[in-house]
C-alpha cells in the first residue's frame, strides 16, 4: 500500500507553494502551530528529520519552501521584507489565527521581520543562529564562509565547516545529521543557482531590525552555537540584550548547526519556552 504524499500545495500571490505538516493532530489540546523558516538555500527537506520529529511530538509543525525555492513555484522575493510578507500570507491562507515561529539563519532574519511587521501573526519567536543586522563590532564570519556557502554544490566537508566546530564530538554528530537529512525518501529539488543569488541580493539589501528590537513585543528565545563561523554568537547576544523579552542559550561545543547537533536539549528548551 502506497503512503500518501506528505507534500501539500497552496496558491499564493507569488506562486504555488509546497508545504507539509507534522505532529500529533487531534491527540493533544489545540495550540499554535510552530512555523519553521529555513536557512539560505535550504528547502523543507533540509531540516534534520530527527529535529522535526522531536518538535512535532507535542505540536503541529509546518515547514514550507518559500517562493522560488525547492518545489515551490514563482521567484524569490526581492527583499527580506517580501519574504516575511509571504510567510504571513501563508499563515493567513492556512487559516491559522496565530503561530509560533522558529527561524534558522536566514530564516531567523525573516522571523524577526515577520514578528515586527506582522505582530498579530506571531505569538512567540525562536531565533536560531541568526542576527538582527546592524552589528558591525564583535567577531566577524570566518574568511572562508562566503566562498564555501556560494559554491554551486556543497559536499559533506563544506557543511561540516559551515555548521560544526572541528571537535571529534561535533563532527560525529554533524555527520550523523547530514546522513539523516540526505537519507530521506522523496527529497525535492535543490535550490537553483539563480534563486540562491536572489536570496543573497535580498540579504545584502536588508537594513536590519536592530533599531526596532525595543518594539519586539513577543517573548523570544535566542540560541546559537558558541563557535558559529557564519553568524558569530555575539550577534545572538546583541539580539538577546536589546529585545525586551528575550532569553539567550549558547551551546559550547557547537556552531551554526547546533540545533541538529543538540537536538534533545534544544527541543526540550523549545518545549519549555512554548508551553
Amino acid at each position: 500500500m502506497t503512503q500518501p504524499d506528505p507534500i501539500r500545495w497552496l496558491d499564493s500571490s507569488r506562486g504555488r507553494l509546497a508545504w507539509r505538516e507534522d505532529g500529533p493532530g487531534d491527540r493533544i489540546p489545540p495550540a499554535p502551530a510552530l512555523l519553521l523558516l529555513q536557512r539560505f538555500r535550504g528547502t523543507l527537506d533540509d531540516w534534520d528529520p530527527a529535529f522535526v520529529q522531536a518538535l512535532a511530538a507535542r505540536r503541529r509543525v509546518i515547514r514550507f519552501d518559500s517562493a522560488g525555492i525547492g518545489r515551490s513555484g514563482g521567484e524569490v522575493p526581492e527583499t527580506v521584507e517580501g519574504m516575511a510578507a509571504l510567510a504571513a500570507e501563508l499563515v493567513d491562507r492556512l487559516g491559522l489565527p496565530q503561530v509560533d515561529v522558529l527561524g534558522w539563519s536566514l530564516g531567523g532574519i525573516v522571523a524577526q521581520q515577520l514578528a515586527l511587521d506582522f505582530p498579530d501573526h506571531v505569538r512567540r519567536l525562536i531565533v536560531a543562529g541568526s542576527s538582527p543586522g546592524g552589528v558591525p563590532d564583535g567577531p566577524q564570519p570566518h574568511p572562508k564562509v562566503r566562498e564555501v556557502m556560494t559554491r554551486g554544490a556543497n559536499d559533506e566537508a563544506d557543511f561540516l565547516f559551515l555548521f560544526h566546530p572541528e571537535t571529534e564530538t561535533a563532527v560525529a554528530k554533524g555527520r550523523a545529521s547530514l546522513r539523516r537529512i540526505s537519507g530521506q525518501a522523496g527529497r525535492g529539488p535543490l535550490t537553483s543557482a539563480a534563486s540562491a543569488l536572489a536570496q543573497m541580493k535580498a540579504i545584502a539589501a536588508w537594513g536590519g531590525v536592530r533599531d526596532r528590537l525595543p518594539n519586539l513585543v513577543q517573548p523570544a528565545l535566542v540560541a546559537n552555537g558558541a563557535h558559529d563561523v557564519m553568524l558569530p554568537a555575539y550577534r545572538s547576544y546583541v539580539l538577546s540584550q536589546e529585545a525586551p523579552h528575550a532569553k539567550l542559550i549558547l551551546y559550547p561545543d557547537a556552531g551554526h548547526g547546533f540545533l541538529f547537533q543538540e537536538i534533545e536539549d534544544f527541543a526540550f528548551q523549545i518545549d519549555r519556552f512554548l508551553a
